[in-house]
């Protein structure tokens, strides 16, 4: 996949559609607590979005779960949205909100060190500490 591509999907009730722009189709799992517990497991996510529009934003809130991200979720049934930074730069959608069966890649596994040891994944990926997600960020800014 060499082209953006623009995926579309909503919440579970309808309120709030997304239309996410991609530079690739691949998916990053994420292990951090705070993933974990929001979904009740790894979030699966799209990682190189450069793009979303929303439609139905009254019906979306957004929580700043650290000093650095926010997560958002339809207010109406729960539906997580995305997780972004607050600066904007980086958004990570769920790939189960716009998932219309496409290839998707699977090649990237991040805070691998908070990962618990009950669950693994057969794929061969990219695997990250919190430490390096956090070095690779800063390294952007610079």
């Amino acid at each position: 996949m060499h082209d953006a591509m623009t995926l579309s999907g909503s919440c579970l009730c309808g309120a709030v559609t997304l239309a996410v722009e991609a530079a690739r189709q691949n998916i990053g799992a994420c292990h951090c607590r705070m993933c974990r517990t929001w979904g009740g497991g790894p979030l699966l996510a799209l990682e190189s979005v450069s793009r979303v529009e929303i439609e139905g934003e009254n019906s979306v809130t957004v929580f700043a779960s650290s000093d650095w991200a926010e997560r958002a979720f339809c207010r109406h049934c729960g539906t997580h949205l995305f997780y972004r930074l607050r600066t904007g730069e980086h958004y990570a959608v769920p790939a189960g909100l716009v998932d219309d069966g496409e290839a998707w890649t699977f090649d990237t596994q991040i805070f691998i060190d908070e990962k618990p040891p009950w669950y693994h994944f057969a794929n061969a990926t990219r695997d990250l500490t919190g430490r390096e997600v956090f070095e690779a960020f800063e390294a952007r800014k610079d």
